[in-house]
Parts: C-alpha cells; sequence; structure tokens
C-alpha cells in the first residue's frame, strides 16, 4: 500500500506526517508513545487503511519531527495543538476517529476533553494511556482514603510508576539513552515485552532521550493541580492485563469523566501494538465503524461500562467526505 509523506506546520514546529489509503474513507488519526515514534503503529495501520484513510505522525520531539529545546515546548496544550494542525491540513473540517497510544493516548486526551476538536472526533480509542487528571484525582483519592485497599491500589501505581519520578532529572535519563539503551532496546522489548521480532527504530536514541520532556513538562503540574476533564465523544479503552507501567486499576472509575466507555481487556503486555496488531486494528475498526453507522451492535454493548440513560449513537453523524 502507498504512503505518503506531508510536512505539518504548527506554529514553528515541523511535523512529520503519513497517510494510507483512500482519502474518501473515514478518516483515522494515530498516535505514538515514548519512546517512540509512528513506526510502531505501522502493522495496526496496514490493516486499518483498508477501510480508512490513516494518518500517523511523529510527535514534536520523535522521529522525523522537530525536536524543540525547551522542556515548556512539550507541554499539554501544544502537543494538542499539533493535532489539530495535522488534521486541520490533511482532513480540514472533516470528522474523524482517534487512536491512540502510551504518552499518545496521554497527550490525546487533552484534545477529547477540550473545546478545539469538540465535534471533529468522533471516538476515542485509548490503548495504555490514562489522562493525567484524571489519575491526579484518583491517585489523590486513593492516597488520602480510609480504605486500605484505596491505599494499596495507590502504592502499587506509585511503584509501576517509578520511571515516571527517574524522568524528572534532567540529564541521567537522556545520557542513558545516548550511551547504550537505545542498543538494547530492541532486547529489551523481546525478553520484557513479548514483542518477538522487534526491528531497530533508527532515532530510538532520541526518541527516548529527548521524549522525556514530556514527563517533565506535565506530569508533576497535573499530578498536583488536575482539572476537571470530561470527554465530548465516546471513548474505548482498550486494557492490556499484563501491562508493567500502567495499572488496570487507573480505568476503573472514569465513568464521572467519560459518559460514553467501553472497555475491552487483553492479555498482553505494554506494547500491545506490537504483539496483538490484528486485534487491536479489529477493535479500533469496529468500534469507529459503529459510531458511524449509528448502531450500537450487542458485541460493543456487552462492554459498555458506563451506565447512561441515552445511547451515544443517537446523535451520532456520519463522518464528512473530502
Amino acid at each position: 500500500m502507498t504512503v505518503t509523506t506531508h510536512i505539518i506546520q504548527s506554529g514553528p514546529v515541523r511535523l512529520h506526517a503519513l497517510t494510507r489509503g483512500e482519502p474518501a474513507n473515514p478518516a483515522l488519526v494515530l498516535v505514538h508513545g515514548y519512546p517512540d515514534n509512528h513506526s510502531v503503529w505501522d502493522a495496526v495501520a496496514e490493516r486499518l487503511a483498508q477501510q480508512f484513510y490513516v494518518i500517523a505522525y511523529d510527535v514534536r520531539g520523535a522521529g522525523q519531527s522537530d525536536k524543540p529545546q525547551k522542556t515548556a515546548d512539550y507541554r499539554m496544550p501544544l502537543l494538542a495543538q499539533d493535532l489539530q494542525a495535522v488534521v486541520d491540513t490533511l482532513i480540514p473540517g472533516r470528522r474523524f476517529h482517534l487512536a491512540a497510544h502510551d504518552w499518545g493516548s496521554i497527550q490525546s486526551w487533552e484534545s477529547v476533553t477540550t473545546d478545539a476538536l469538540k465535534g471533529r472526533i468522533a471516538s476515542f480509542s485509548s490503548v495504555s494511556g490514562p489522562c493525567l487528571d484524571h489519575m491526579g484525582f484518583w491517585m489523590r483519592k486513593h492516597l488520602f482514603s480510609t480504605s486500605f485497599s484505596n491505599i494499596s491500589k495507590a502504592v502499587r501505581q506509585l511503584f509501576s510508576s517509578w520511571y515516571i519520578v527517574f524522568f524528572q532529572l534532567p540529564l541521567l535519563a537522556p545520557l542513558m539513552w545516548r550511551t547504550g539503551l537505545a542498543k538494547v532496546w530492541p532486547a529489551y522489548l523481546r525478553l520484557r515485552e513479548g514483542v518477538k521480532e522487534p526491528e531497530a527504530n533508527p532515532t530510538q536514541r532520541d526518541d527516548g532521550a529527548i521524549g522525556v520532556r514530556l514527563y517533565r513538562a506535565n506530569f508533576m503540574n497535573k499530578m498536583f493541580r488536575p482539572e476537571q476533564r470530561v470527554a465530548h465523544c465516546p471513548v474505548q479503552l482498550i486494557v492490556p492485563t499484563g501491562d508493567n507501567y500502567v495499572g488496570t486499576q487507573l480505568f476503573s472509575e472514569l465513568t464521572d469523566w467519560v459518559e460514553h466507555l467501553y472497555r475491552r481487556d487483553i492479555d498482553a503486555t505494554h506494547w500491545v501494538l506490537l504483539t496483538h496488531a490484528p486485534q487491536v486494528a479489529q477493535w479500533i475498526a469496529d468500534f469507529a465503524h459503529t459510531i458511524d453507522s449509528n448502531q450500537e451492535d450487542s458485541a460493543l454493548r456487552a462492554v459498555r461500562v458506563s451506565a447512561v440513560s441515552s445511547s451515544p449513537f443517537s446523535a451520532a453523524q456520519q463522518p464528512e467526505q473530502a
């Protein structure tokens, strides 16, 4: 399948984007996480491009996109601005489906819960990436709970997220990526994450070293000063139950923030995009088609989490065509 490359301007930052599939098909945007670039989606994107116009891009600091030097240039509103620049350039005015993994999902929650793209994001499939604002409220609730069970959940998540504290150090994490971690990363994915044949990423060193700015720019602020964030579109959670970094408990109390919520658990590790690409692609496609068809089928109804009085499909609209 033909892959077309685009350069997108988002303020002073140039973003590298790729498209697959027929432009007349429903649009679907894929956002990668850390320490990856757009290529982590390749196996999923190839499958989705049979039915969708698939857009993937390197977020700022990764792959072939620009790499701003200031930590402040990686704050959440600027990441949301990048997504808007991509869709305004490649699919101006059109509705689209959004799917994201890890930090791609974390940053995409900013667009799913604010007004800039409200009405254009038809659905959001989130893979292993909580909203930091939701996480901030969750941690506060559980750490200061009188319930031992709640406190233990919070403590377990803190241990799972040890690397986030490590990433706050200004020099050590980037230095590790530049002095050897990038070379052993494929072996780590194979041994720790069960990725059978991870392909070498030519920009892995910079993706890892520069990407820590995402954590430093956003995490502590969101943990100590979380904001009320309510999703304005249906959300599908794809939750790997063997995730070594993002505890499944973080997705157990989202109904206050997401009116139309669906959850699919899968026996997989964090890099489920690489280990279970056919299943991930199928779930994303099914969710998007269901939203577009304005009819909730029995399979999706079975994984609905939210108890709402009305169906999310009563107001759904077909995405506009180019």
